[in-house]
């Protein structure tokens, strides 16, 4: 009984996708919406630094658990390596990296230029790597497009978050160079593919939130660069409200599509969007901004609790970690 126990625990390790690190990027954005909420509207500081911990420990536990998978199942990391969709996702562990230092930051300054370093780091060879897979490519078709392909290149625009806060202008604004200008190689890309080409599957369909983050995230790296609001960052803001309406006016579609991994996908953009509509209030003073950031954080609290409760009722079910 003992060993059916084992084999049954090994078999899911076997099975664990790289996908699971969007957890953390979901409640590292999460913790920094909080944070922000704290600065704007006055809410306690208890809360951002609970789900900020949360996160962390999420963090050290699945990198030791996806660890082991490497040490005893690499071939099957392998797979997942030169898979043309799940690729793309072993950047969510240099963007939660990324993301713990803009939480830190405030907080443990020390700690969040280590994690920038070495997020940094890890995150730029991910990005020459698979944008050289790309170009080299033997195995990838229009069909395997997606918007997970935004991870490995717009997680780039992290970096200036962090970067500017140091004073390294020079690397923040390398980084957010590469991020904007192959974002708007891919949103091209990943549209036709959606508009002329067969739908996204359905356990796919959760990363069509992940068209909002690019132009959030943009907006805030770019904030975090420039002294005040002008018209880039307005068009990049406005961008990220338009896609977040779009997609909100189709929820149904989504809550039809039934809860996999990836619904996570939910998670991380609604956080940049609330974080990023924060941002917009402080900078133009307008109380609306105010009010919206505030119904987007209910709205993402929501998402976060039905997602870990998902989460944990598909662990007890042993409904994931399984073959597909």
């Amino acid at each position: 009984m003992i060993s059916d126990v084992k084999t049954s625990d090994e078999g899911r390790l076997q099975h664990l996708p790289v996908s699971v690190f969007s957890m953390v990027m979901g409640l590292s954005g999460f913790a920094i919406a909080w944070q922000k909420a704290h600065h704007i509207l006055g809410m306690p500081d208890w809360t951002w630094q609970l789900i900020a911990g949360f996160a962390t420990v999420l963090f050290a536990s699945l990198l030791i658990v996806y660890g082991c998978k490497t040490t005893r199942h690499f071939p099957e990391v392998k797979a997942e390596w030169r898979h043309p969709v799940r690729v793309n996702f072993f950047p969510t562990i240099s963007i939660s990296l990324l993301l713990l230092a803009v939480v830190w930051l405030e907080l443990f300054p020390e700690v969040a230029f280590v994690l920038m370093v070495a997020g940094a780091s890890i995150h730029f060879a991910f990005t020459v790597t698979i944008l050289s897979s790309w170009m080299y490519h033997t195995h990838y078709d229009i069909k395997h497009a997606n918007p997970g392909w935004f991870i490995p290149v717009v997680g780039n625009l992290f970096v200036p978050i962090v970067a500017s806060h140091f004073g390294l202008t020079e690397i923040a604004w390398f980084f957010f160079s590469i991020g904007i200008v192959f974002w708007g190689v891919l949103m091209t890309i990943v549209l036709y593919r959606i508009f002329f080409h067969d739908p996204i599957p359905p356990k796919l369909l959760p990363t069509l939130f992940i068209l909002i983050a690019p132009p959030a995230v943009g907006f805030i790296a770019y904030s975090a660069l420039t002294p005040s609001i002008d018209t880039a960052g307005r068009i990049l803001y406005y961008a990220a409200l338009f896609t977040t309406l779009l997609l909100g006016s189709n929820f149904t579609r989504f809550i039809k599509a039934g809860f996999f991994i990836s619904s996570w996908a939910y998670s991380f953009p609604l956080a940049a969007m609330t974080i990023a509509t924060f941002l917009m209030g402080k900078r133009t003073g307008y109380p609306f901004f105010e009010n919206l950031a505030a119904t987007l954080l209910a709205i993402l609290s929501l998402v976060i609790l039905v997602l870990i409760w998902k989460t944990a009722s598909a662990v007890r079910r042993k409904a994931i970690c399984v073959p597909e």
